[in-house]
């Protein structure tokens, strides 16, 4: 089987056959994403880096248990935002690292790409102090574009926790960003 044209499902069952190749084009089709949300999370790169490997290794491990009850990307998503609970447990008493990102390139004025970055790290530092739940919730919805309904899934909690924890973080957010607007 062609494993580029097999869907999500069907990379499992390859997976839980034996067929380490399906991890290859999972991690070709879901390695960004994967990243991108424990960076969010975390607050940190490198973090990231552990947590995704990590995600993999427990998908290669517990691929017989997958059950298509939801979509596969909710489920590795849970696995993934799992991770990040227990690392942001283990350094709960270390500050978080947060990194600057490269500057636009077509921004060539430097006062330009100084107020930018110092804007980006602000918006990361208030994204950071919000509380675990509210963070996660607030980085499903903002970030990956997640619905209410698909954010619950992936954590496990209820709708009306998802609704309350947002309206939490997108408030407390507006108050420590108030002088940016």
């Amino acid at each position: 089987m062609d494993l580029t044209q097999a869907s999500d499902v069907e990379l499992v069952e390859a997976l839980a056959s034996g067929d380490a190749t399906a991890l290859a084009e999972f991690n070709r089709r879901y390695h960004d994403r994967m990243l991108l949300l424990a960076k969010r999370v975390l607050g940190q790169h490198d973090g990231a880096e552990d947590v995704v490997q990590e995600a993999y290794l427990r998908l290669h491990r517990s691929a017989d248990r997958y059950r298509p009850t939801a979509r596969f990307s909710t489920w590795l998503y849970r696995i993934v935002l799992n991770l990040c609970r227990d690392r942001l447990r283990q350094v709960r008493r270390r500050p978080l690292e947060l990194k600057i990102d490269a500057p636009d390139k077509a921004d060539s004025q430097p006062a330009v790409r100084l107020e930018k970055s110092e804007t980006a790290l602000r918006i990361r530092q208030a994204v950071q102090a919000l509380p675990e739940r509210q963070r996660i919730a607030f980085v499903l919805h903002r970030y990956r574009r997640q619905s209410h309904q698909e954010i619950a899934r992936s954590t496990g909690w209820s709708t009306s926790a998802i609704e309350s924890l947002l309206s939490r973080a997108y408030q407390r957010l507006r108050d420590s960003l108030r002088d940016l607007v």
